[in-house]
Formats: C-alpha cells, structure tokens, sequence
C-alpha cells in the first residue's frame, strides 16, 4: 500500500469511525458489538479496496457494514439452531469449542452454498436429501420429470464437491 493509499484510508477512517459506529450501535444496540463490526468493515475496505476514489464514502461503509451484519445476524441464527439440535438429542454430547467452531464453520459453508443453488435446486436437494423422498415423490411435488430431478442433484452435488475440496 503506497503512501497516498495509507493516507486516504487513515482519512477515510477519522472522518467516518465515528458515525460508522453510531449506525451500527443504532442497529445493533450493543456498542461493543458495533465497534466490532465498524472495524471488521475497515479492514475489509483496506484488504479490498481498489485504486478508484470512493465518492459517497458513507453509502459505501454501510453497504459493507450491512453486509457484515446479515453474515453476522445468519451466522448467528445458525449456531441457535445447532445449539437447539443438540439439545434436543437424548443422550447428552459434549463437543469440545474447537470442534464445536469447525462443525458451525462448515454449517454456515453449507447454508451458503444451498443459497446459492437457486429456489428449485435447493428444495430439490433438501426433499432428497434431508427428507429421503424418492425422486419420483420429489419430482411431483416440484412438477418435474424424474431427470430434471435427477439434473438439480447432479448440479447440487457437483457444488458441494466443489466448496468440499477448498
């Protein structure tokens, strides 16, 4: 990062900080959760930014921070439901933090991935594979044939496959 680049992030911040932090405490209403997320956003202005000046920086820092905070909100609404799975199980799991950290990295890896999959794709999978109904009984409800069952899983495993090996 040049010296200009430096320069225009430290201005960037002093003059934006602030109110960055204020809009983020007014959605959040917890000042240390907003102080986070204000500089979670920052960094990921200086990791990302390009060489092109920002012109509405104020529109600009609350389209990350908004961003940030519906990441933080799903992540959120994700590990609640894990919690809520393991609760209910009748035997008593004792998962260690470590294991409990890579179970919900990978739960909100696969959340994003089924987002990404598309409406059809993903009821298709999740009729398939979190219902176990036959591809005939899936393809009915979707009214599809059997192949274009069949297609969807192929095009939601191959995704899978694919976000497995990174």
């Amino acid at each position: 990062m040049s010296a200009l680049d430096q320069a225009s992030l430290h201005q960037l911040y002093s003059e934006n900080n602030g109110w960055l932090k204020s809009w983020l405490r007014a959605r959040l209403g917890n000042t240390a959760d907003a102080a986070d997320l204000a500089q979670d956003t920052f960094v990921r202005v200086m990791t990302a930014r390009n060489q092109v000046p920002i012109r509405e920086p104020r529109s600009y820092l609350s389209a990350i921070a908004r961003a940030l905070l519906i990441d933080k909100v799903r992540r959120r609404t994700i590990e609640q439901a894990y919690l809520q799975a393991l609760a209910l199980r009748p035997e008593p799991v004792e998962v260690s933090p470590e294991v409990r950290l890579s179970i919900i990295e990978m739960l909100v890896s696969v959340d994003a991935l089924l987002d990404e999959l598309g409406p059809r794709t993903r009821g298709i999978f999740l009729a398939v594979q979190l219902e176990g109904l036959p591809y005939a009984t899936v393809a009915e409800r979707f009214g599809v044939s059997v192949t274009t069952v069949k297609n969807h899983l192929v095009r939601a495993m191959t995704r899978c496959l694919l976000v497995a090996e990174h």
